[in-house]
């Protein structure tokens, strides 16, 4: 009899389990998210995600079947978040640099960029004299940009001051009072903060363009498939366009 029992308990309880788990649940991923990289990714003055990545991201789950979270996190430590499993993926404006690779793996590209100096609009300098005269040039730290002018700096044949900052957001707000004199960011949010009038880009790095990928986990191919689906759907999908326009995205 206490056998019985024991095997009725058992059934029972696998079955609450089976009744706990909704049929048809989806799968459920995290994106994290650049705070403070307008257009791609930043928090709205509502506290929200939001941005071109996001809605983009939002886009492909719905299509692909799966639901997705949006984390904005530091830059610096987004990476080492998506290793430790904090986060699923990165759809935030990320480079598929050669250095990334080797730790992450990138979907299919989907935007183009290259390096480039913003100062004050009523900045007469010339490009190079920013990066021969010891002036104070911001970057985002962990970014491209900030890589691009360390290594600059050790050749020896430079004399600025880099001084790195956890968003471009903040390294603007100091190039906005004078702290710094410029600050070396991706061409794509340069153009967004041209918009507002009160900068300019002094020039162009001489580095070779690099695209934008989602980034996932090694060996984490079924969400790198489900991602390059997604987005290679996306892109021939009229809302690709519509999204483009909506974020000033060319």
């Amino acid at each position: 009899m206490i056998k019985k029992v024991a095997l009725i308990m058992s059934v029972l309880t696998a079955f609450a389990c089976l009744c706990l788990t909704p049929a048809g649940a989806k799968d459920v991923y995290t994106n994290g998210i650049d705070f403070g990289f307008p257009p791609f990714g930043y928090v709205d003055k509502a506290g929200n995600p939001a941005g071109f990545d996001v809605e983009c991201a939002n886009w492909i789950a719905k299509e692909m079947g799966f639901e997705v979270k949006h984390q904005p996190m530091d830059w610096d430590g987004i990476i080492p978040a998506l290793n430790a499993k904090k986060i699923d993926f990165i759809a935030s404006g990320m480079s598929a640099t050669e250095a990334r690779k080797e730790i992450v793996n990138f979907t299919i590209p989907y935007y183009e960029v290259s390096q480039v100096l913003v100062v004050l609009k009523d900045k007469t300098d010339d490009f190079n004299s920013f990066l021969t005269t010891a002036k104070k040039v911001g970057s985002q730290r962990g970014t491209t940009s900030a890589k691009f002018l360390k290594e600059m700096l050790a050749t020896g044949k430079y004399k600025f001051k880099l001084i790195e900052y956890d968003s471009t957001d903040l390294s603007m707000e100091d190039l906005k009072i004078g702290r710094i004199d410029g600050s070396a960011m991706d061409s794509s949010i340069a153009y967004e903060l041209n918009k507002k009038g009160a900068y300019k880009i002094a020039g162009s790095f001489d580095v070779p363009t690099e695209k934008y990928g989602y980034a996932v986990r090694k060996g984490d191919d079924k969400l790198l498939n489900l991602l390059n689906q997604g987005l290679k759907k996306l892109m021939a999908d009229p809302q690709w366009q519509v999204l483009k326009d909506k974020y000033d995205i060319h």
